[in-house]
């Protein structure tokens, strides 16, 4: 196994700022999700891929001093310690599942980055207590059609060509695959789960709003590959206004949400 590669470095200054608005847009969906598997009280939580760490927060919240969350991740510069889950610099690429069995794991936005992941996803399935689950949550990105409203036809025109450019060059190119989260349930049933189900969610992100912000951070943090794919410095500033424009809606992301339990 090789160590992995993600778009978006956790080292970047404005890293802090994407997992902010990650939170404000999906956590809601994900606890929705999460509360409906039961009374997680003493249970042992895994939160792969954890980020800024607010769903490690949240289940720390509910295992209670009885049970435990580990929030693993790449670089967890952004999880604090002092929130009631343990913190662990971890590769899912290229280190086992850390101190298994678990009675939850839960990935958000993780395994679609990552070229290994249907093998990663085995290796978590298999890392579960018997009657544990695991959820996987993942965008499918990959998808043209993303304005639903712009100030005119050329602003929309852009923001297109910025997101096929985002979906269909510089995510592959590291190794992602903004469809994935279309394949996950079929993963999952490979991977011997039972009970395997999907809900899937989106909505529209007006200018202004955390889901339209993200382009601003997406292209400070991928500039020079937009502009390697022909966006100039204009064409990246004027995103960046649209972006903080009410008059841009766009199509956000389809969330899918996947959940599997070990026989």
């Amino acid at each position: 196994m090789t160590p992995a590669t993600y778009s978006f470095d956790n080292d970047d200054p404005v890293a802090a700022g994407r997992h902010r608005l990650l939170a404000e847009v999906l956590d809601p969906f994900t606890v929705e999700r999460l509360a409906r598997l039961g009374d997680l009280t003493g249970r042992r939580c895994l939160e792969a891929g954890a980020g800024g760490g607010s769903v490690a927060t949240w289940l720390a919240e509910r295992a209670g001093p009885g049970g435990s969350v580990l929030a693993t991740d790449l670089n967890p510069r952004h999880l604090r310690t002092d929130l009631g889950y343990a913190v662990l610099r971890h590769d899912l690429s290229a280190e086992p599942v850390p101190d298994p069995p678990w009675d939850l794991i839960h990935a958000r936005l993780v395994l679609s980055h990552l070229p290994a992941r249907a093998e990663i996803l085995d290796r978590l399935a298999a890392a579960l207590t018997p009657g544990g689950t695991l959820v996987i949550e993942e965008w499918a990105s990959a998808y043209r059609g993303l304005v639903l409203a712009a100030p005119d036809a050329p602003a929309a025109a852009l923001v297109e060509r910025y997101h096929d450019i985002l979906v269909g060059r510089l995510l592959p190119g590291n190794g992602g695959d903004p469809a994935w989260g279309g394949s996950v349930h079929g993963a999952m049933l490979a991977a011997g789960l039972s009970g395997v189900g999907t809900e899937i969610r989106a909505s529209s992100w007006a200018g202004g709003t955390a889901g339209a912000r993200l382009i601003a951070v997406n292209i400070e943090q991928l500039r020079p590959g937009f502009l390697a794919a022909g966006l100039t410095e204009q064409d990246l500033g004027e995103l960046c206004r649209l972006s903080e424009d009410p008059r841009l809606v766009i199509r956000g992301h389809f969330t899918y949400s996947t959940v599997g339990r070990r026989r």
